[in-house]
């Protein structure tokens, strides 16, 4: 496997995971903060810098394994920006719009995506058989990769595992005697996530409910 690795393919993935890992983070920070709660804010974390989001494990040795290994799908994460739920104003409608913040960013990159790769296809007139071209043909490769990463976070994301903002929306929205029982999960949700990922586990929901969702938004 390791004689297929492509350097410039791996950069052209890692540049956009990174960004959009670190929109996500700080879209979650920045959600909180306007609803009440400075606490990102206050740590440093709501930033647009991604070195102060960058997890070693999530952010460059899960990608360079899922790549290597063959997974259908290349996940990553960052450390999750640190929110006080209790001191947004409304609790239960803020923790869904600090839970939908990140989700909803990465949607938006991927339409933003789209749209730069479209305009620079239809630019192709002007910049081939140019001394940019390779460049271009990158910047296209980069874009197409920021499009995919972008809904498979959002869409992941969504799965009802905590602490994956499907998680934290769907603890909101238990009754009150189920929801401590299910945010008991959180310690080890990453740990379940990345398990059935290397053990392809979750190649059903991938196979007949991601990769269609993906394939319909990517038509769109």
């Amino acid at each position: 496997m390791l004689t297929n690795f492509n350097l410039i393919e791996f950069i052209s993935i890692i540049v956009p995971l990174l960004f959009a890992v670190t929109a996500h983070e700080y879209a979650h920070g920045y959600a909180a903060f306007i609803l009440g709660d400075s606490t990102a804010k206050d740590a440093g974390r709501l930033s647009l810098n991604p070195v102060r989001h960058l997890d070693l494990v999530g952010s460059f040795i899960l990608p360079l394994i899922l790549k290597l290994s063959g997974a259908p799908i290349l996940f990553g994460y960052a450390k999750p920006v640190p929110v006080n739920f209790s001191n947004l104003r409304s609790f239960r409608s803020g923790t869904l719009w600090v839970a939908s913040a990140g989700v909803i960013t990465n949607f938006v990159l991927a339409l933003l995506s789209t749209a730069v790769f479209q305009g620079l296809l239809h630019l192709q007139p002007l910049w081939q058989n140019m001394f940019l071209q390779p460049f271009i043909l990158v910047l296209l490769k980069l874009f197409a990769y920021s499009v995919m990463i972008n809904l498979v976070l959002a869409i992941f994301n969504l799965i009802p595992i905590p602490p994956l903002d499907g998680g934290r929306i769907m603890t909101v929205l238990l009754p009150t005697r189920l929801r401590e029982k299910f945010r008991r999960v959180e310690p080890f949700g990453f740990f379940i996530l990345i398990l059935l990922l290397l053990t392809n586990s979750l190649d059903l929901l991938i196979t007949f409910f991601i990769t269609p969702l993906i394939n319909l938004l990517l038509s769109i």
